[in-house]
């Protein structure tokens, strides 16, 4: 017997109260404010950040990790500010403790989120994004849904699992004949609900559909195929074992070059490299 598609706006009600996943803590509505406001300097979103040392530790450890890429190691959270900018940063202290789920419960979409942030890095740079360290952020969340699903509806995460294999679909595809909604769009609702910037949110959202986001079709498109390019590297896992197809409407906004693809391949094989390492150290830690 089919199971019947559950009513959009009953999961989206549903995703407002989740409790398996970390709501924004005072501190961070506070972080909110502050980066609202235009006369707020790095200095002082600093100082109420270290006020809470997990927090500080949290940001620094994940700013350091391989897929930013900094050459010098960053040892306070002021210095992080003014590296990667306010939105970025507010947008890793919701990461980090994502991440601390993800880590515990689906290595392979830890993974494969950390090798999409990699490749959107390297093709943000390329194409002179401004900011390309908030692409990087939002491919490292642009499967967030798929955390929220299986965090929140466990029952509906596992039907989706089952029907992959027996169907032979992809996962968003049994998303939506199952739940009547995709990964994308349930990351995006999430994300607008903790107040993340649009920059962040349509990536997340469209990341399946780039030309259907409303202002940032191609920060989406660089996510777009940031994801499919992971996925045909084969590193880590992102729910079912096929790439996703191509939007060709959507490459055209960011198409690159063979010779391009060439050095953007090699440079990805050697930063993919240390970020193997960085997971398998990761592993070790939560053994």
């Amino acid at each position: 017997m089919r199971e019947s598609p559950a009513n959009t706006e009953d999961i989206r009600q549903r995703l407002k109260q989740v409790q398996s996943l970390p709501t924004l803590p005072p501190i961070v509505s506070k972080l909110n404010e502050m980066v609202e406001d235009e006369g707020v300097t790095a200095a002082r979103l600093g100082s109420v950040i270290e006020k809470d040392q997990v927090l500080t530790s949290k940001l620094l450890k994940m700013v350091n990790s391989s897929f930013f890429g900094f050459p010098q190691r960053i040892s306070t959270v002021s210095n992080a500010i003014v590296l990667l900018g306010f939105n970025v940063i507010k947008t890793l202290i919701v990461t980090s403790s994502i991440f601390e789920v993800m880590q515990s419960s689906d290595v392979g979409l830890w993974e494969h989120s950390l090798g999409c942030a990699t490749v959107a890095g390297i093709l943000a740079k390329r194409k002179e994004i401004k900011n390309p360290e908030e692409i990087s952020t939002a491919a490292l969340i642009h499967d967030l849904g798929k955390i929220v699903v299986r965090a929140e509806l466990p029952d509906k995460h596992d039907a989706i699992l089952e029907l992959v294999k027996k169907k032979g679909i992809s996962f968003r595809d049994a998303e939506k004949e199952l739940l009547g909604v995709g990964h994308g769009e349930i990351g995006g609702w999430l994300a607008q609900e903790w107040n993340l910037p649009p920059r962040l949110v349509e990536p997340i959202t469209y990341h399946h559909r780039p030309l259907e986001a409303p202002q940032f079709r191609d920060l989406a498109a660089l996510v777009h195929f940031s994801d499919i390019l992971i996925r045909a590297w084969g590193f880590g896992f992102g729910g079912d074992p096929w790439v996703p197809p191509l939007d060709h409407d959507a490459w055209q906004l960011i198409k690159f070059t063979k010779g391009e693809i060439k050095e953007i391949l090699k440079e990805l094989e050697e930063k993919l490299i240390d970020l193997q390492d960085f997971t398998m150290e990761i592993h070790e830690m939560t053994e």
